[in-house]
């Protein structure tokens, strides 16, 4: 039996009423662990172990300005153990899903209505909680120069969307135990580094590492594997 929750989700993406549909008894779906937390909110808590995910975009000039972004990030969700790949340019539509485990980037002016914010989200809802694709609506700002972003932050933030898509949240918890989850309030490295998840500006700050996830990242990703493995979908 599941024990369900609705919640609304509005923007620029698909508006839907989004149900929660947490097992009641089902010790080996995790939805959250530390410096990760699933999608479930929205439905998905898993990702397929068998289908390839592929990133599409709504023009020739977006794959061209996004893929060497998201290059490192798609490496390690396959070595995490998701079949993902970037792909080419197909026509999308900011409230509809797209193709089955496509990943649909496009871009739009302040997605959710505030400058310098982007959105992103899996497809809600799907059967078995397994996700089947999402859509990433990139804030343009940032491309024309009203909303300046530093390099390191622009670069996390398209991976952060992408994993979205593929069913991650933001991993923010109430660490200092005020009563109040707050922005960049995640775990994190000894470093300093906080997951690429983490809201806002999460990810490495580095030339070398920017656009990488981190550990935390890589486990959530491990999970929605997990996940589906450990109810059978496929």
């Amino acid at each position: 039996m599941l024990k369900r929750s609705c919640i609304v989700v509005a923007g620029a993406l698909i508006a839907v009423a989004a149900c929660t549909a947490t097992p009641v008894s089902a010790a080996s779906v995790a939805t959250k662990g530390t410096g990760w937390k699933l999608t479930s909110e929205l439905g998905v808590t898993s990702a397929s172990p068998s289908k390839t995910y592929t990133i599409t975009f709504g023009t020739e000039a977006m794959r061209k300005r996004y893929t060497p972004y998201l290059t490192a990030a798609v490496s390690q969700v396959n070595a995490a153990g998701l079949h993902l790949r970037t792909g080419g340019v197909e026509a999308n539509d900011p409230s509809a899903c797209g193709p089955a485990y496509h990943i649909q980037f496009m871009e739009m002016y302040r997605p959710l209505g505030t400058p310098g914010w982007s959105q992103a989200m899996p497809c809600p809802n799907q059967p078995g909680g397994l996700g089947r694709g999402g859509l990433v609506a990139i804030d343009s700002e940032y491309w024309d120069g009203t909303w300046p972003v530093k390099d390191h932050v622009l670069r996390n933030t398209v991976v952060h969307e992408m994993l979205h898509a593929l069913g991650l949240d933001h991993p923010n918890r109430d660490i200092d135990k005020d009563g109040t989850v707050e922005p960049g309030e995640c775990v994190a490295t000894s470093y300093g580094n906080k997951p690429v998840m983490c809201s806002p500006n999460g990810g490495y700050g580095t030339t070398a590492n920017k656009g990488k996830l981190l550990a935390y990242d890589v486990n959530g990703i491990k999970q929605l594997i997990a996940n589906a493995k450990a109810q059978g979908l496929k």
